[in-house]
This record gives structure tokens, C-alpha cells and sequence, in this order.
């Protein structure tokens, strides 16, 4: 997501030009481009707010139910406006040892009630039917094939706190089902930790599989009201549930160390806001 933007329909969302500038002010050299829908798929104008900042797009994100067979059209409609407006703009310099250049496409399973409401819950939380689990891996090799063979642009899978990619056993599956040569993973830290999992267990376990990194933070006495509640995630982040990092639980000295010993080279991408 782009620094806390997640839904382009919220109308209180700043104007993106201004979140261009904000960016840059803070010290981001590159963010993603948000929400399909809320900066506009114009290549010039956005490219003349590019120049003012020193800024380019590393991703641009599909956040969107996977599963269904009938929302696949428009998936695949994503990902030709996406990858054909980022690959139009400046990108960064790929860094010595980064195994893809960016852009990327983030790829994020979204949108299921069942699901939403019990993030952070593995014990309770409903499982895709073998049959629909194979169908989402289907459409996730056909979007990320469509992204690198038409647009040469690579997808990385976020499993997301809320969707049907989130806890322990489903991203087993997902390395066992989905190919390093299809796509790689973005893992976040907060998703992670939110869902019960040890940020720097998984990122020292998937280190040969990782393209991308979210740091994010969690404050954690929020974080245990939360889990108490019936409450779906956004939801549990307009709590105040995500804080800036280094104010919260996650380690990140430590974490730091371990991107040095397994040599990461790839993308980290912070949200400094704690949204």
C-alpha cells in the first residue's frame, strides 16, 4: 500500500500529488504506487509529479479476491493497467545483488468477511476448500505470468493478514504450490506478527524466496485488545494498532543482523506514518 492508503473510495484520503511530496520529504527514494484506482493511469502527468519529488513507483499492487473465477477478468485487467503505466515511468537503479529489478507486482488475496474477521486467529479462521485453493494458485501463475511475459515486470506474493494467504500452513502451501520462477514473496513483518508468526523466523526460512520486505511495527498492548475483539483488520489498524516502527514489539535490530547474514539485496520498503 502506499504509506496507509488502502481504499482509493475513501473520501478522506489526501490528494496523491500530495502524498508524491510527503513521501519524498520523508526520505523515500521509491513507495508504491497504491490502491488500483487511486493515482490516475495518466503517464504524464504523473511522471511531471515524479520529477518534482526525486520519487519512482518500486510496485504497483493487486488487492483483490484471487479466488473467485468470476472476478478473474478483472484481475487480469490489473494487471495490464499496472504494469503497463509503471513500466512507462523512470524506475530505480537495480542494486548490486537484487535478483529482479523493480517495478514489481505485489500481489494481495483481499476481500473475504469470513476471513477479514478472523485475522490473526489460525486457530478459528475458515481454510479455501482444496478445490478453491487450487483455483487462487491457478490464477495467481496466470497473473503472474501475464505480468513478466507481456510487461517483463515480476510479481511478489504479500500474504496479507485478512485474506486466504495469511497464516503458518497456508504460505507452506504457497512455497510448495508457486514456483521461485513464477514469483517471489513480499514479506511484511507486521502481517506476519499479527498472524502469529515470528517475522524473523520467517524471513531467515523464506530467504531464498524473498524479492521484497514491508517494515512495519505493531503496538502491542493494542494489539492484545484487538484480539479479544471481533474486529476486522483495518479496523484494528483506525485502532492505532500500527505504530511507527522501532516504537513497537518487533525487533528490528535483530532483524537488520539477519538481512546482513543471509546477504538481502532486494527491496525494504517502511511505513514511517505506523498506518
Amino acid at each position: 500500500m502506499l504509506l496507509g492508503v488502502d481504499d482509493p473510495k475513501n473520501p478522506y484520503l489526501p490528494p496523491w500529488e500530495t502524498v508524491l511530496c510527503e513521501a519524498a520529504q520523508a526520505g523515500y527514494k521509491g513507495i508504491e504506487l497504491g490502491p488500483y484506482g487511486y493515482i490516475p493511469m495518466d503517464v504524464e502527468r504523473v511522471e511531471a509529479e515524479l520529477s518534482k519529488s526525486n520519487i519512482t513507483f518500486i510496485a504497483g499492487t493487486i488487492f483483490d479476491d484471487l479466488v473467485s473465477e468470476l472476478n478473474f477478468e478483472n484481475l487480469k485487467k490489473q494487471v495490464d493497467d499496472i504494469c503497463s503505466f509503471i513500466t512507462k515511468l523512470p524506475c530505480a537503479a537495480r542494486e548490486k545483488g537484487q535478483n529482479f529489478p523493480t517495478p514489481y507486482l505485489v500481489i494481495i488475496d483481499w476481500g473475504h468477511n469470513e476471513r477479514d474477521y478472523d485475522a490473526g486467529h489460525p486457530e478459528r479462521a475458515l481454510r479455501l476448500p482444496n478445490k478453491d485453493w487450487d483455483k487462487m494458485m491457478a490464477h495467481i501463475r496466470s497473473l503472474a505470468d501475464r505480468a513478466w511475459e507481456n510487461y517483463g515486470v515480476r510479481s511478489v506474493i504479500h500474504p496479507h493478514a485478512g485474506g486466504y494467504i495469511e497464516f503458518e500452513d497456508e504460505i507452506n502451501r504457497l512455497l510448495h504450490d508457486i514456483s521461485y520462477e513464477t514469483a517471489g514473496l513480499c514479506l511484511d513483518t507486521r502481517h506476519l506478527y499479527f498472524s502469529k508468526m515470528d517475522p524473523l523466523e520467517w524471513l531467515q526460512k523464506c530467504a531464498e524466496r524473498l524479492d521484497y520486505i514491508h517494515f512495519k511495527d505493531i503496538d502491542l498492548k493494542i494489539y492484545n485488545q484487538v484480539m479479544e475483539e471481533r474486529t476486522g483488520f483495518f479496523d484494528a489498524c483506525a485502532k492505532g494498532m500500527m505504530c511507527p516502527i522501532g516504537q513497537g514489539i518487533i525487533d528490528y535490530p535483530s532483524i537488520l543482523r539477519l538481512l546482513k547474514e543471509i546477504n538481502y539485496h532486494g527491496i525494504l520498503q517502511s511505513n514511517k506514518s505506523g498506518t
